[in-house]
């Protein structure tokens, strides 16, 4: 799907209390991959979550990506099974809990998860698709990535 709308201000709150939430803003100047997820969704254990680690190493230091876990349906996880997700599924990207289970998600028009959203590097949604499937969802992110990067 592709927006033109630059990225409102996001609804997230941190796993534990010594994490900083940044706005959104705070990501100008690279291109922003947003990844939400739910840890009961077996797409984003087995191919979003890997993916997302491997774009903030292939891609380090010109894109950010943050990831945000939500419940739009189902049972909610505590901060401890969040705060164990990250070494459980190695995870090397910064990520946050959605306000109120789902207001970012829901803000943000996601159908689902594991959900993406690129923006370019002025927080302009460039990009907005559902999935992990490799041959589908992953490989448009990736090229998506590329196409602004090559852009610059």
């Amino acid at each position: 799907m592709e927006l033109e709308k630059k990225i409102n201000e996001w609804s997230i709150l941190p796993i534990t209390g010594n994490i900083k939430i940044n706005p959104v803003d705070h990501y100008l100047g690279k291109p922003l991959v947003i990844l939400f997820f739910n840890l009961g969704c077996p797409g984003c254990k087995g191919r979003a979550i890997p993916f997302a680690n491997w774009l903030n190493i292939e891609y380090k230091n010109k894109i950010n990506v943050v990831g945000i876990h939500t419940n739009f349906e189902g049972v909610d996880f505590s901060d401890q099974q969040l705060i164990d997700c990250k070494s459980e599924f190695y995870i090397n990207f910064e990520y946050f809990r959605d306000a109120n289970f789902n207001t970012t998600f829901l803000d943000y028009q996601a159908g689902g998860t594991p959900h993406w959203i690129i923006t370019d590097e002025k927080l302009n949604v460039i990009y907005s698709i559902f999935g992990s499937d490799p041959n589908n969802a992953l490989l448009r992110i990736d090229l998506k990535v590329q196409e602004l990067l090559n852009n610059k």
